[in-house]
């Protein structure tokens, strides 16, 4: 009778550590890195020659050895960028929401009315903080500093740069040139990751860019 008792007692002990081992392995994974820098040229503008540098969002997917089982989608992943001077000091004294670059674009539509040009502002497409979904084995991107024309400035780059004034140029946002260390954190419903990164602002725009730092923290709920 004990040793039956004593099975069963294992048994779901050892159905508790599988299930708790699958649902870790099904946990999104978020990887953070850098990505290309993206150069564009416009006519109507304002500016003519840009410079966005982008960091990519990947879920990574399950191990080849867990490949019979799907891992989470990451829901609701938005993030936020602190900006410091070499010296861990903060430079705005607040965090910067960032904007996915595959969300749509907050742009205003326009009409004319009496000879007035009147801006209205899709509320459906603006929002402070920008959110997407990541599937498992996917990436989506985000562009978060922009750098423009001949320009020693750069600025943070997220949806109120689309409102700002100047536009494009939030004052709110500005680095002057220089270097500095950027923490950008991303969340999701199941899973955060935070990294450091050095940007390199001291250059003009074609070798403006981020760099690796020699270590990176990382946070996992």
């Amino acid at each position: 009778m004990w040793n039956t008792i004593v099975e069963i007692v294992l048994g779901a002990v050892l159905a508790i550590i599988v299930t708790i081992l699958i649902e870790s392995l099904r946990k999104p994974k978020l990887d953070l890195s850098i990505d290309s820098p993206y150069d564009y040229e416009y006519l109507n503008h304002p500016a003519k020659k840009v410079r966005f540098l982008n960091l990519k969002i990947t879920n990574k997917p399950l191990p080849k050895i867990a490949a019979w089982m799907t891992r989470d989608t990451a829901t609701q992943c938005h993030g936020q960028i602190t900006f410091h001077h070499l010296d861990g000091q903060n430079v705005f004294g607040r965090a910067m929401q960032i904007r996915w670059s595959g969300t749509p674009e907050p742009v205003p539509m326009q009409f004319r009315i009496d000879n007035k040009m009147i801006q209205v502002f899709d509320p459906s497409k603006f929002s402070f903080s920008s959110r997407i979904d990541i599937n498992p084995g996917e990436s989506e991107g985000c562009g978060i500093i922009a750098k423009y024309d001949e320009e020693d400035d750069c600025f943070g780059w997220n949806n109120e740069s689309y409102i700002s004034d100047p536009i494009w140029r939030n004052p709110d946002w500005k680095l002057p040139r220089g270097r500095y260390d950027i923490n950008v954190t991303i969340i999701s419903s199941g899973e955060k990751i935070t990294k450091s990164f050095r940007l390199i602002n001291d250059v003009q725009r074609s070798d403006f860019r981020l760099e690796n730092k020699i270590y990176d923290v990382k946070k996992r709920r």
